[in-house]
């Protein structure tokens, strides 16, 4: 039986969430779904219960997602080598449709699976469908390309609908389907859907301004000093951070990166007056 005390507690909890609740009731924030969170069992269905839990208490949560470890490990079986540059996977005709299909039915339709145990909530599109995602070619890396337009009508209508979208990140190209990175389109689709926040889930506690010192953790910084440090950063962070300050310049109010490696982070993030991670803001 919970004593008097804890349920206080509990209360207390809940009503430190009132105001986060009353700022985002009725919004959307997009969720970059990636990292250890998307291949541990524990952290899937706690993620899955955060975007249920944030859809019942009138936020509207859209999720975007790659899955870079589940297509390594298509491409194995099937006898495909992985070739990356840079950070980048450099995508070939051959790799592309296995990409396009382990992206949209295998790590999509789990999500949504997930999502769906708490209910007919979760709805699956691929990039390329409905013409969510156009992109262009990058550099020398074969099928990998810059997302360079929105058509953000389909997921409205989903939003509408009162479901969630789960987005898998492919795009069309001008003669083949594209590769995309996941944290660039979601921030696209942030600025596209006029979303109130941004949140990329990561595999470390946020941004450090002088790594490995853990003392140098920054809970806020600004468009202008994120611009200094992107060249400095480690280049997985790079592509994370640069999304983040796309979606800030694009007129979304806040982004940030998370420790997906905790559970329930979304909802702390959201939810508490300190958050978690890193909170990328204006000038």
């Amino acid at each position: 039986m919970v004593s008097q005390d804890q349920a206080a507690a509990k209360a207390a909890v809940l009503i430190e969430a009132l105001p986060w609740l009353k700022r985002f009731h009725d919004e959307i924030i997009v969720v970059k779904f990636g990292g250890n969170a998307m291949i541990d069992d524990d952290l899937k269905r706690a993620f899955a219960e955060d975007m249920v839990y944030l859809r019942y208490a009138g936020v509207k949560p859209v999720v975007v997602h790659g899955g870079g470890p589940q297509i390594t490990a298509e491409l194995t079986r099937r006898g495909i080598p992985s070739e990356f540059r840079g950070g980048y996977r450099v995508t070939t005709a051959e790799s592309m449709p296995v990409i396009r299909q382990v992206l949209a039915e295998q790590v999509g339709g789990e999500i949504v699976g997930l999502i769906n145990e708490h209910g007919d909530l979760g709805r699956g599109v691929s990039g390329d469908e409905h013409g969510l995602f156009t992109g262009e070619v990058r550099g020398d890396l074969g099928l990998v390309g810059d997302v360079t337009a929105v058509d953000p009508a389909r997921v409205f209508e989903i939003i509408a609908a009162g479901h969630i979208p789960v987005i898998s990140t492919v795009a069309n190209g001008p003669d083949s389907l594209l590769n995309v990175n996941a944290d660039s389109a979601a921030a696209a689709l942030a600025v596209a859907l006029g979303a109130a926040k941004l949140v990329i889930l990561t595999d470390v506690a946020g941004l450090y301004s002088d790594w490995p010192d853990r003392d140098s953790l920054l809970s806020v910084i600004t468009t202008t000093d994120l611009e200094q440090l992107l060249p400095s950063l480690e280049s997985g962070m790079i592509p994370k951070m640069a999304a983040c300050l796309e979606a800030v310049a694009g007129g979304v109010p806040k982004a940030a990166i998370i420790d997906g490696r905790e559970k329930h982070s979304i909802l702390l993030e959201v939810f508490t007056q300190s958050g978690i991670g890193t909170e990328v803001v204006p000038a």
